[in-house]
């Protein structure tokens, strides 16, 4: 099976791991230190600040925005669930905009729709590894006063114009098994705001700056030596394993742009895709849907995978939740029912890029 993502660590990270163990140092010190500084140059802002998931990233970007009880964030329905996990837990409401289906991100003019006297800050998805429409985003926040926290979770490196993604508010990364780089959990947050790193710093150690000084209430949101390990030679990699990510995005459009039933994903103008996943849309024309698409891909030996089944909100748990705000969202939904994503990771070989295309062509009787 051509699995629809897989974990490549370099060599190097098992030299750095194994120094991190024989040196008996196991929480943060000196490699979270420089996993931050090299992420902060990578993204173009003063400050990284490392935590211990993805999730936490969202948390903590959000407690420091000192929201009250009642405030709302607005964000995508289109998304994983630690999106509106985080907001939950940050104490917030939550509000959804819907999506602009050309690329899957939140349509400006859905979101700004969105805003009321009680929305507190606007958190825009960058899914599948290409930037939201920042331009239109931070405009709208200008207007109304917002703040912005990005989900950059697939987005490490992803640009938009000149700038990358994490740069334009509050970034929050994660470091998960699937993601470009990758220390099995953690994550990362970005930040130009001296005050506001400062204070996710002492947030993500029990309140402390120094040992049992405390200063706030805080949480144990750390990061460990031996995920910086891990993280610290991808960083050095980042731009090889984009590339080839680019490379088998190209290959794929190449060898899929004329089957019928099939919309291929595109890279915006002015933006730079970072490939986390290469999704496609199975249209009314197609001899299969979506869910038939999958499995007979499957039973030719390719994997795939559906980022998102449903609207993050369309589940039990969340229908009738108080601080969960249900809204008409009718392109998320039809594109819930239809996207499916393909393997693009740069640990593709050759003839596998041909074998998706291939069998793809096969399945979709193009």
């Amino acid at each position: 099976m051509i699995p629809v993502s897989t974990v490549v660590i370099p060599d190097a990270a098992a030299d750095l791991v194994a120094g991190v163990l024989r040196s008996g140092m196991l929480a943060q010190g000196h490699l979270v230190q420089q996993f931050e500084e090299q992420f902060a140059a990578l993204t173009g802002v003063r400050h990284a600040v490392a935590v211990n998931s993805g999730t936490t990233a969202l948390v903590a970007a959000l407690q420091v925005l000192d929201l009250e009880p009642g405030d709302e964030v607005v964000t995508s329905p289109f998304t994983f669930v630690a999106t509106l996990n985080a907001i939950l837990e940050a104490g917030a409401t939550a509000v959804f905009a819907d999506i602009d289906t050309a690329d899957f991100n939140l349509d400006p003019g859905a979101l700004e729709s969105a805003i009321t006297s009680g929305t507190k800050a606007l958190m825009p998805v960058h899914l599948y590894g290409q930037c939201a429409d920042m331009d239109a985003i931070t405009a709208l926040a200008r207007r109304h006063d917002l703040q912005v926290v990005e989900d950059a979770a697939q987005a490490h490196a992803a640009s938009f114009g000149d700038r990358r993604a994490g740069s334009f508010g509050l970034g929050c990364f994660s470091f998960y098994a699937t993601k470009n780089i990758t220390t099995g959990e953690g994550g990362m947050i970005t930040t130009d705001d001296d005050v506001r790193a400062d204070r996710l710093q002492v947030l993500r150690n029990q309140g402390m700056r120094e040992r049992y000084g405390y200063e706030m209430p805080g949480h144990n949101y750390r990061l460990t030596e031996v995920q910086a390990a891990l993280g610290i030679p991808q960083l050095a990699q980042l731009a090889e394993t984009t590339s080839k990510r680019r490379h088998n995005a190209a290959r794929l459009t190449d060898g899929l742009s004329d089957v019928t039933g099939l919309r291929l994903p595109r890279q915006m103008p002015g933006r730079g895709h970072v490939w986390h996943q290469f999704t496609v849309l199975v249209t009314d024309e197609a001899p299969v849907d979506r869910d038939e698409f999958v499995r007979l891909l499957a039973d030719r030996g390719v994997g795939s995978g559906v980022y998102y089944p449903r609207p993050v909100f369309d589940y039990a748990c969340y229908r009738n939740h108080p601080r969960v705000r249900v809204s008409p969202v009718p392109a998320a939904e039809d594109a819930a029912r239809r996207v499916v994503s393909l393997p693009v990771h740069p640990g593709l070989s050759a003839t596998d890029i041909d074998t998706i295309i291939e069998t793809v062509r096969e399945v979709m009787k193009a």
